[in-house]
């Protein structure tokens, strides 16, 4: 952990260092040292990280409202551009800028918490009301840092499956609720002739995030939660009977029942494999939900919950998560948590979330008719029930995390192609994550 935090340290000291050479002195970052108005308000200094113009237009009308209902306090928004945004983040925390509430995201929420540049939240969600009616996702994502809260996320990415529900009923088949059930649809709904398939695979960029959360899906409980790819007796996840298994179903599903081209299909050819009326099936976030509806008619698709493992009984997968936090070196930070607590309430979240297609954090969320019967209705269904639908996270704090993924892709290929045996791919990446465990000592 030790060369993780020094090699974070020069990175940062870098991004800074090129920062003030060029200049970075517009009013987009300066720091007022004196921000407060002379009639007594409070300006809170608020930067968003995944930033679009829609979407900072939404934020300003909820800061407005916000302003309204609490007229001592002034907040202005910082946007900076999606692609550079949490590296002028890291800048502005390392020079310590007077930041009051800024986007967290679950890749940068380790590296602030650890360098001690966002505030522990606890003291505030202890007393937060609104707190006990977060999901239990939203719960495992604001402490995924040694249990503690440092940012109350605005939505949750999850996985669910989409389907065509014309095809099923024309068909007379059940929607899958499990992965064997999945595969059998998929088959039975594959018509070459007519370029039908039952399921948009994804072989290309990302397909070794589908082996992660089958395998996580098979192997259930087993799975050891803070650090997934391995279980709980301390084996490598792809060292047991259920990889195998996932393996078999993983090429069973793309040689019997996808397009023979989904071998190199990424995020937007397999969308695009489903809207177009190709595929059956397809595992995705929820903002398809959106492209489906524009390029879909009403009645002929739906969505339902992540198919289940067997014989673990579970669907399992990781949520991608992001919210607001507050900077450590605020000197508002009653306030700044003012501003945190009314976007994080029930009222504003759903507002937020139906806009950006996001699946909202609390399970009040449910009883709304956009999320209880429409197209989120399976995210809906999924959040309330942990038992069955779990959340793992990734092993990000491994140092060779981001080479195995590259590796993984690499090997999924070659086994789609008959190149290498299920057995040898498990027992290449057992012993990269045994070596990369011994490492991490």
């Amino acid at each position: 952990m030790h060369h993780l935090k020094k090699g974070f340290w020069v990175l940062v000291s870098f991004m800074l260092f090129v920062g003030i050479l060029a200049g970075c002195t517009s009013s987009e970052v300066d720091n007022t040292s004196e921000k407060d108005d002379k009639d007594g308000k409070v300006t809170l200094r608020m930067i968003e990280s995944i930033t679009s113009p829609a979407r900072t237009t939404l934020l300003k009308e909820m800061i407005a409202k916000f302003e309204e209902e609490n007229p001592n306090i002034k907040v202005e928004l910082i946007s900076p551009p999606l692609q550079s945004a949490d590296e002028k983040i890291t800048q502005m925390l390392m020079a310590k800028e007077d930041i009051d509430v800024l986007e967290v995201r679950e890749q940068t929420v380790k590296n602030w918490a650890a360098n001690q540049f966002i505030e522990d939240l606890s003291s505030y969600t202890s007393k937060w009301e609104d707190w006990n009616s977060l999901t239990e996702t939203i719960k495992h994502g604001a402490t995924a840092v040694d249990d503690k809260p440092y940012y109350i996320p605005y939505g949750v990415y999850e996985k669910t499956l989409f389907y065509r529900k014309d095809w099923f009923e024309e068909a007379g088949i059940e929607v899958p609720e499990t992965w064997e059930e999945l595969v059998d649809a998929a088959i039975k709904l594959t018509d070459p002739s007519k370029n039908r398939y039952g399921y948009s695979f994804r072989g290309g960029a990302g397909s070794s995030d589908y082996i992660e959360f089958m395998t996580w899906s098979f192997l259930g409980e087993k799975i050891a939660k803070k650090d997934a790819y391995f279980t709980t007796d301390g084996k490598v996840m792809f060292d047991t009977p259920e990889a195998m298994q996932v393996l078999d179903t993983f090429v069973e599903v793309y040689k019997k029942a996808s397009p023979p081209d989904s071998i190199s299909w990424s995020y937007p050819e397999m969308v695009q494999g489903f809207t177009s009326g190709m595929t059956a099936m397809l595992i995705q976030d929820p903002e398809v939900i959106v492209t489906a509806e524009e390029n879909m008619k009403e009645g002929t698709w739906d969505t339902a919950p992540l198919p289940k493992g067997t014989p673990s009984g579970v669907a399992q997968q990781s949520a991608g998560t992001a919210g607001w936090g507050i900077g450590a070196f605020s000197k508002h930070k009653e306030e700044a948590w003012k501003l945190v607590s009314f976007l994080s309430s029930p009222e504003q979240n759903l507002f937020f979330a139906k806009e950006n297609s996001l699946i909202p954090i609390h399970l009040s969320a449910g009883d709304d008719p956009y999320f209880k019967e429409g197209y989120f209705s399976s995210y809906i269904e999924m959040n309330t029930k942990p038992e069955e639908f779990l959340i793992a996270d990734r092993p990000v704090h491994y140092k060779g995390y981001a080479e195995y993924r590259a590796l993984a892709e690499k090997d999924i290929q070659a086994l789609l192609l008959d190149k290498v045996s299920n057995e040898d791919v498990l027992a290449k990446w057992t012993d990269f994550w045994k070596k990369e465990k011994e490492n991490h000592k």
